[in-house]
């Protein structure tokens, strides 16, 4: 039964949530709102066990000394002022209390001044590592790498001012081969629909997986083969 319930449990709240989107007939409209709370209510123990199990992990490395357990132990030590802070809602006019986001509180002023400074320093870091990949990714050896070292050169040239002075001297009849033009055309035509393809073939993959796991037929999220 340990197997059996939790996919009873899948294969009705599934069905149910189907039906609610679907069906236009009570008791089914406003059912998929009642059991958003209940998803809410579950991530809320979902959280507790990630917590658990990121100081397990991280516990564990720092007490077996194992490699770059230094990284570990900062980790948690992060992970637990966060928690301190964002708990108790030190600070600001109201000393305890009052909400972890108003202005003063040492939660949001963490958050801005060290999580959000950290971000965007490491996604500052991955523009070199982009630039060293896109190197050696472009190099015009085949006809389709060429096109696509072509079309990097038009998207990062187009919203600049290289775009401007390399086609602006160009004659009306040929606008449309202006780089800031190609650059807003290749957005809004080629781009756009290989979005669109990316997104449809995503949507068949969530379809079919949400139907594999309602059926019974993929069962990876009970644990074991």
């Amino acid at each position: 039964m340990r197997k059996e319930i939790p996919l009873i449990i899948s294969f009705v709240v599934g069905f149910m949530l189907l039906f609610a989107i679907f069906l236009p007939f009570e008791p089914f409209p406003g059912l998929d709102e009642e059991l958003s709370i209940w998803f809410d209510i579950i991530a809320v123990f979902a959280f507790i066990l990630g917590g658990g199990n990121l100081i397990r992990v991280h516990g564990n490395k720092i007490y077996k000394r194992s490699s770059d357990w230094g990284y570990s132990v900062v980790c948690l030590l992060g992970f637990f002022v966060m928690l301190f802070f964002g708990v108790f809602q030190i600070g600001g006019p109201i000393l305890v209390g009052g909400g972890y986001t108003a202005e003063g509180k040492a939660f949001q002023w963490m958050y801005d001044a060290v999580f959000y400074a950290c971000g965007a320093t490491i996604f500052s870091l991955l523009a070199f590592f982009v630039a060293s990949a896109a190197y050696r990714a472009f190099r015009a050896r085949t006809v389709e790498a060429a096109i696509l070292l072509g079309t990097a050169f038009i998207i990062l040239t187009g919203r600049t001012f290289l775009g401007q002075f390399l086609t602006g001297w160009f004659p009306d009849f040929m606008a449309p081969l202006h780089i800031p033009n190609l650059f807003n055309w290749i957005l809004s035509t080629p781009n756009q629909a290989g979005q669109r393809a990316i997104m449809i073939g995503i949507s068949l993959g969530i379809i079919s997986t949400s139907l594999k796991i309602i059926l019974g037929i993929e069962r990876s999220y009970l644990g074991g083969d």
